[in-house]
């Protein structure tokens, strides 16, 4: 029997200064992150932080490297997901996605996104 937790960070807002385009660098951009977080819980209640993972942890991993310009979201959520698993390193699966909400493309209406997942094997 399988018993996951999983802890979520929901459309979390950011400015940043992402993109392969120096017009990206310097203006920015809104971006959307979704995080998601699954562990084994130990046996019992979970009835305190130290039980559990918090999440204002998990945020203010998201938040340092929102940061810290890249040229690509891939590279964004894999670092994303390494963070989280270097922090929490008990967790089983992580997915990360980052949502670019106005990508500079010609007559282009609507966003870009990027997702990864890793799972982890837990001694």
């Amino acid at each position: 029997m399988s018993r996951l937790l999983t802890i979520s960070l929901k459309n979390v807002r950011f400015r940043a200064y992402h993109g392969v385009y120096p017009e990206e660098r310097q203006k920015g951009n809104d971006f959307v992150v979704n995080l998601q977080v699954s562990y084994v819980p130990n046996a019992g209640t979970i009835v305190s932080l130290s039980d559990t993972i918090d999440y204002s942890s998990l945020f203010e991993i998201i938040n340092t490297i929102m940061q810290q310009p890249v040229d690509l979201l891939e590279s964004l959520v894999k670092q994303m997901a390494q963070a989280v698993h270097k922090n929490f390193s008990g967790i089983n699966e992580v997915t990360v996605s980052v949502e670019k909400l106005n990508p500079p493309i010609d007559r282009f209406s609507g966003s870009a996104k990027v997702t990864y997942t890793e799972k982890f094997q837990n001694k």
